[in-house]
């Protein structure tokens, strides 16, 4: 069956026994009634014909005589999103897509929720020692301390199997059998997992170094283990990809009020009084979308960090991708007891 939406068109004087043939066809539920400009006039579904032939209705009545005239409709630009919580609220299975009336698609709630998978590969760093940490970390890696009911790194890798990746690599250097015997090789998600292993830490950055040479001509996505977020990946790989960028790193607006009164002065003289003023900055957020490029530059055991491995790359392409969504990086007892409330309260429903 092809299941095209064009094929589900009829004319508003078409009769109940061809529209049945079309909706038995095509097995979508529904046929659309539009004009000879494909504006739309209406709906019928299977149990509208139900409904008629229950009423005594003929085959050869016309379908414009028992169509739905004020069917459920979206814009083209509606999100998927969007979509999926008008199909919720209104238990609908499908939904016309018009452009100024004129129907150009039709989603279905099969379409709308099946994920997109993503041959990417993702690079998550698992490898530091959790210092601020202590005592928690002294006989477990940071990434191994349970946020709720789930290690950190374990809801890290969650958000992106949701997203629709399936590719993992995992940075070890502090306690790496631990980490190595939890998450295994992936088979427990249907994902899979591979491991590299810094001898020496070598800096997020250096990491790169020690992936195999034959990964996927495709842009990686680098994530710190330790971070807790609702960003989405996959708009991040999108923004990544339609600006042909070497790296770029995901950002947060970080707010910082002064104590004092700042004073601007020209000399001895004052200019101005501002009483504790607000300064915003743009803050890494240790997430990247780095390119081949880059990656196949890093030297083997090179020790180096993201921000100073991409200040080299700054007259290329490094683009930053500022995102408002949650995020905290669990890097000191107060994140980790925040951490233990957040799970609970913002949605986290990750399985």
């Amino acid at each position: 069956m092809s299941h095209n939406w064009k094929n589900i068109l009829v004319s508003p004087s078409s009769n109940i026994q061809d529209v049945l043939k079309v909706i038995d066809n095509e097995a979508l539920q529904l046929a659309l009634v539009v004009d000879i400009d494909n504006r739309l006039l209406g709906t019928v579904t299977d149990g509208d014909i139900r409904r008629a032939l229950i009423n005594d209705l003929p085959l050869s009545h016309p379908i414009s005589g028992i169509m739905f005239t004020s069917p459920t409709v979206v814009n083209i630009d509606t999100s998927k999103k969007q979509i999926l919580d008008l199909m919720n609220a209104k238990q609908l299975h499908s939904i016309p897509i018009l452009d100024d009336g004129i129907v150009v698609g039709l989603e279905t709630i099969h379409h709308v929720t099946q994920k997109t998978k993503h041959d990417n590969p993702v690079f998550l760093m698992a490898g530091g020692f959790g210092t601020r940490l202590k005592p928690l970390t002294n006989n477990c890696p940071k990434p191994l301390l349970n946020v709720g009911d789930k290690p950190i790194l374990e809801t890290v890798l969650l958000s992106f199997i949701k997203a629709g990746f399936h590719q993992f690599y995992i940075s070890t250097h502090y306690l790496p059998e631990m980490i190595r015997e939890y998450f295994g090789d992936g088979t427990k998600w249907g994902i899979s997992i591979n491991y590299v292993h810094e001898e020496k830490p070598l800096g997020t950055g250096g990491a790169l170094g020690l992936l195999p040479a034959d990964l996927v001509d495709l842009p990686i996505i680098m994530m710190n283990g330790d971070v807790l977020t609702k960003v989405d990946l996959e708009a991040l790989l999108v923004f990544h990809n339609e600006n042909n960028a070497d790296a770029t790193m995901c950002v947060r607006e970080y707010e910082y009020q002064v104590p004092f009164g700042v004073i601007e002065s020209d000399g001895y003289h004052i200019k101005s009084m501002v009483e504790k003023p607000i300064q915003s900055f743009h803050v890494n957020a240790g997430i990247y979308v780095v390119g081949r490029k880059i990656i196949e530059e890093v030297n083997d055991n090179e020790v180096v960090d993201m921000p100073t491995l991409l200040e080299r790359y700054l007259e290329d392409k490094v683009l930053m991708f500022p995102f408002h969504d949650y995020w905290l990086d669990i890097g000191r007892i107060d994140d980790f007891n925040r951490a233990q409330v957040d799970i609970h309260t913002l949605g986290f429903d990750l399985k």
